[in-house]
């Protein structure tokens, strides 16, 4: 779906109801705005989430030393903590 929103001299714009309804935005919330080549990308925090997770899934796979948790505890181990 493509909307077009004014951008006022202060610098808001609006969402229409109905693109904050589906977010669950309703009752106002967050957007992060990625600033890409081809434009801006708005995201809610829920979906920036879900795609750092994928884009860190798709270069770690499945592998279990990839991990948060492995990567902490070689850290201890390296500090000697």
């Amino acid at each position: 779906m493509t909307v077009q929103v004014t951008i006022t001299p202060n610098g808001r714009m609006s969402l229409p109801a109905e693109i904050r309804k589906r977010l669950g935005l309703a009752g106002g919330g967050a957007l992060l705005v990625e600033e890409t080549e081809d434009g801006v990308i708005l995201r809610t925090v829920a979906q920036s989430i879900a795609y750092a997770q994928a884009l860190a899934k798709k270069y770690t796979g499945d592998k279990a030393e990839a991990s948060v948790d492995a990567f902490l505890g070689r850290r201890r181990e390296e500090s000697g903590e």
